[in-house]
């Protein structure tokens, strides 16, 4: 029978994800609008964007948060553009951003000592045979294909080489080894449910020594350039962003960290992925006609939740179309490189009563297609 109660809030894609609970933009702190983002008050809210994203990740001592274009594909890219070339590079890929990834450093640095560890979606690759003599370039949570790593213990305290990691969306969603992380990029539109267009680049102080010591052969753009006369620039991590950001967007983002803030900080927030990803768990564990592309429990999704059918690719779009006519679910068909799946953002703006309310229509809306 067709459910009778509706999420209250059918925004589950993964990007730009939900607004945060009881959201209201006319709630935000609009006095920089209008404002150089280089006047006092802007360098204000730049800075406190900053420094209240490291107070509430509880980042270790020296380690540096600064804004950057381009949200999260630009941070990684600033980082590998800037970092890499000194060491040998292993780069782990098991869907479409990790691929991407591989590409640049292969195809559009040319960096030949190059080695590449894939696995297709649903699986991780062979992390055990990574070299950290190397520097290495990962993703920590598959935004795509919903596979995480399971946790950093296969990442040595006393490596040689960096390790660059795109956490897009991990950061406020799962506990993070900020210790064994010399790099860690995110966007604001993940978790958060901030906007788009920024990405925040988390540094630690091996990452600036290498940006001190060594300079790449290639020529770097200007929106790339983090050191000047061989030294880091400092402002770009207190608020003197490299090219122009959207002060609406800050406010915006500010706005997110006070929510965090407010509901108990980071292991809050991390319980309320928790939370809605068991949700769908149970679900899944009820029914034998889905399942988790993810292979190995250990390694799904708390954020990205991607899920299998016993359905045609035609089908599954059907089931997709068919929530979103009904209101229920918007925005939840799989990644376009992905197989043919749903997925459905668990992230900390949205509330488990409403993924709980979904996964009955869901189950509806399947028997619905696979009946006509």
């Amino acid at each position: 029978m067709q459910p009778t109660v509706k999420p209250q809030n059918p925004n589950f894609s993964s990007g730009p994800c939900s607004k945060r609970p009881g959201y209201d933009v006319s709630g935000l702190d609009i006095s920089t609008l209008g404002r150089s983002h280089r006047s006092s008050i802007g360098k204000q809210a730049l800075g406190l964007a900053c420094s209240k994203t490291a107070e509430l990740l509880g980042l270790p001592e020296g380690y540096r948060v600064g804004i950057v274009p381009a949200s999260d594909t630009g941070a990684v890219e600033m980082a590998m553009w800037s970092l890499l070339g000194q060491r040998p590079v292993d780069v782990c890929a098991w869907e479409s951003f990790g691929l991407g990834w591989v590409t640049d450093i292969t195809k559009q640095l040319q960096l030949e000592n190059t080695r590449t560890f894939s696995a297709d979606y649903g699986e991780l690759p062979a992390l055990e045979e990574v070299s950290f003599a190397h520097d290495v370039v990962f993703t920590w949570n598959g935004t795509t294909s919903g596979v995480k790593v399971k946790n950093g213990d296969w990442i040595p305290d006393d490596r040689e080489g960096l390790t660059i990691c795109d956490a897009t969306s991990a950061v406020f969603a799962m506990e993070m080894p900020w210790e064994k992380l010399d790099v860690v990029t995110y966007s604001w539109q993940k978790v958060l449910g901030g906007e788009g267009a920024h990405g925040m680049l988390i540094l630690s102080p091996r990452a600036v020594e290498r940006l001190e010591s060594y300079t790449p052969p290639w020529p770097l753009p200007k929106i790339f350039r983090m050191t000047k006369g061989g030294k880091l620039i400092e402002g770009i991590f207190k608020g003197a962003t490299i090219n122009t950001p959207s002060m609406l967007a800050v406010a915006d983002y500010l706005d997110a960290l006070g929510w965090v803030e407010s509901i108990g900080g980071v292991s809050a927030s991390i319980a309320r992925c928790t939370a809605s990803y068991d949700v769908v768990a149970q679900y899944v564990a009820q029914n034998d006609w889905i399942d988790f592309l993810a292979k190995d429990p250990e390694t799904h999704s708390t954020t990205s939740v991607c899920l299998t059918l016993n359905a045609t690719p035609e089908q599954v779009k059907a089931i997709v179309k068919r929530l979103e006519n009904e209101g229920v679910a918007l925005d939840i068909g799989g990644y376009r490189d992905a197989p043919p799946s749903i997925r459905i953002w668990c992230g900390a703006t949205v509330e488990a009563s409403d993924v709980e309310a979904l996964m009955p229509w869901i189950g509806w809306a399947y028997d619905e297609v696979l009946k006509a």
